[in-house]
């Protein structure tokens, strides 16, 4: 990975992968831990507002509530997703020590061999608890290491890698750790990944651990970059005080958007090989009502703004396909981060993805006479930027 290149060195362009949750299908699994029936759904369909103009619950748009096991959704999402200008889709990949959760969506849509459309994956290496109900220690499933485990892991990896949608950086295929201090002997799994990797003839993975605490000795260990995790490393301006109507109950924070979107921006990272990562709202109330986290002030046009941002820094730190952009997520609703329509807003989150990938990546003489982001004639939103 190399910084210090500018826009105009190869012409590459930013690609923008978002990330993929398969959550909203029926499993063995959360029947029994969740209740008959449980999907994502369930938290979303139940959420309620907290104060005065809180958007809960959100109702999905164009794709309604899906189900994951029908091949038709996963088209349609694809579709959708390259329409707006996304390369691809990072699903998430859960591994307890040989067995999987959260499978299927992932494993149909390599055995039919559709969507074309790429996609690479996320190994979330983490205990399974019932944090969306705010009881981390109540383990449902528990993650474990070791070295036979990490071998067949990776022969999982492998096997994923062979895909001609499968994403590559520079021929190498691209492949997340979402939580890399919780791997003990890290440097020694990476090399044990290269080689297995070497001896599988499936290229050298480009490792990427995501910036999600303690993830700083994740470069020293051997992996090729580093990835934004965002709200992850938020300084949150506590909100609660000032909104009026807040319900009394609620223990949890509300704090800025905007705000984020200006520590973005502020951000130093000079030639780091950190890649940029933005989300377009968060709200995770729908899984923990009464203690979740709430940004308030998104917008399509905000969020538009720091993409183009964001795309901007990628093509003047990167060059060929190191450009790379992630987004805190395709389909993240119990969250409240999702690109995916909702009734409210319709594809107006689409849309600001749309143009700041074609803006950011314009010549900088055309673009130097036009307003620095709009969809609806308005100039960008008002005191934000590097300065504010």
């Amino acid at each position: 990975m190399s910084g210090g290149a500018s826009r105009e060195t190869d012409g590459v362009p930013v690609r923008a992968i978002a990330f993929y949750l398969p959550q909203y299908h029926r499993i063995p699994e959360n029947d029994r831990w969740w209740g008959e029936g449980f999907t994502e759904w369930t938290n979303v369909r139940r959420a309620k507002p907290l104060f005065p103009g809180h958007e809960q619950p959100r109702v999905p748009g164009s794709l309604g509530y899906y189900d994951l096991t029908n091949p038709g959704v996963a088209d349609a999402q694809a579709a959708l997703a390259r329409s707006y200008g996304l390369h691809g889709f990072c699903y998430y990949f859960y591994w307890f020590n040989g067995r999987r959760l959260l499978e299927r969506p992932l494993e149909d849509m390599v055995a039919r061999g559709t969507p074309d459309f790429p996609f690479c994956v996320c190994w979330a290496n983490e205990n399974w608890t019932r944090r969306w109900d705010g009881l981390d220690s109540d383990v449902l499933m528990e993650q474990r290491y070791d070295p036979g485990d990490s071998e067949r892991l990776f022969d999982a990896f492998v096997r994923l890698f062979r895909d001609p949608r499968y994403i590559r950086v520079d021929g190498r295929p691209l492949l997340l750790v979402y939580k890399t201090a919780l791997i003990p002997h890290l440097a020694e799994t990476v090399a044990l990944w290269r080689r297995r990797a070497a001896a599988s003839g499936a290229g050298d993975p480009f490792l990427v651990a995501c910036e999600t605490g303690g993830h700083e000795a994740a470069l020293a260990a051997g992996f090729d970059a580093l990835v934004e995790f965002p709200p992850h490393r938020h300084h949150a301006i506590w909100l609660n005080g000032v909104v009026p109507g807040l319900d009394p109950a609620f223990e949890g924070v509300l704090t800025s958007y905007r705000f984020q979107v200006i520590q973005s921006l502020r951000r130093t990272v000079g030639r780091e090989r950190l890649l940029r990562c933005v989300f377009p709202s968060w709200d995770n109330t729908p899984r923990q009502p009464a203690r979740g986290t709430v940004f308030v002030g998104s917008s399509p046009e905000l969020f538009g703004y720091w993409s183009e941002a964001m795309v901007r820094d990628t093509l003047a730190r990167f060059r060929g396909e190191d450009r790379l952009l992630f987004v805190n997520a395709w389909n993240e609703w119990g969250e409240g981060c999702s690109l995916e329509p909702d009734q409210r807003y319709g594809t107006q989150y689409l849309e600001a993805m749309r143009l700041a990938l074609a803006r950011g990546s314009g010549p900088a003489d055309a673009l130097a006479a036009m307003p620095r982001w709009t969809t609806s004639g308005t100039a960008a939103p008002a005191g934000v930027g590097a300065e504010s």
